[in-house]
């Protein structure tokens, strides 16, 4: 039976971005901007100390995986919502260029579910080094000022990991996690796995 005894240090610190999310949510709603920022600045770095450990102690698991995932979309989406109702002349300003770059994200995830019945957890390079630019990027806007080159930057390596990752989700038959990228899936002996 699977009690919280059973969660590592690791995971909770994505279960931290999880729970936080009603607090951000909260200070949306109240619209105190700047306590948002430092908040959500405190969920991103949650997610680079959780794989931090998890590599460390090796004590990466699928389930860590997919609940590291979750936080990340979660976190993302607030980040997301924060700079629509904080920055809206800017989304505004921009509104074709983010619905471009992110469809084919919405693409991806409607894949993952169809065929695995819920999102990847690949955590290749390509969507760390996403993750970390879009990060960058949001907490800038929300603390300063958008900077548009990394605007363009963001966007472009964002639609280059989604397009790698709804290829990787054609080369493996069923859901696994903690795929570096396409050349390490070309050797993966878990493709050829039947479940």
């Amino acid at each position: 039976m699977l009690t919280f005894k059973n969660y590592n240090i690791a995971d909770w610190f994505s279960f931290y971005r999880i729970a936080a999310a009603p607090l951000l949510i909260v200070l949306l709603i109240l619209n105190e901007r700047n306590l948002f920022s430092w908040f959500l600045l405190i969920s991103y770095c949650t997610d680079a100390i959780d794989g931090f450990i998890a590599r460390k102690l090796q004590i990466t698991s699928p389930r860590g995986s997919q609940l590291d995932s979750f936080g990340d979309q979660i976190t993302f989406t607030l980040g997301l919502i924060g700079i629509l109702i904080f920055e809206y002349d800017f989304i505004k300003t921009n509104y074709v260029l983010i619905i471009i770059s992110f469809s084919p994200y919405l693409i991806q995830m409607l894949i993952a579910f169809i065929k695995y019945g819920k999102a990847t957890a690949f955590h290749t390079y390509l969507a760390k080094l996403s993750a970390i630019v879009q990060s960058a990027f949001i907490l800038w806007l929300l603390f300063f000022e958008p900077i548009y080159w990394l605007f363009y930057v963001m966007i472009l390596i964002g639609i280059l990991e989604t397009i790698e990752e709804i290829t990787l989700i054609f080369m493996y038959d069923n859901w696994v996690a903690g795929v570096k990228g396409i050349y390490w899936a070309i050797k993966d002996k878990r493709r050829n796995k039947k479940t």
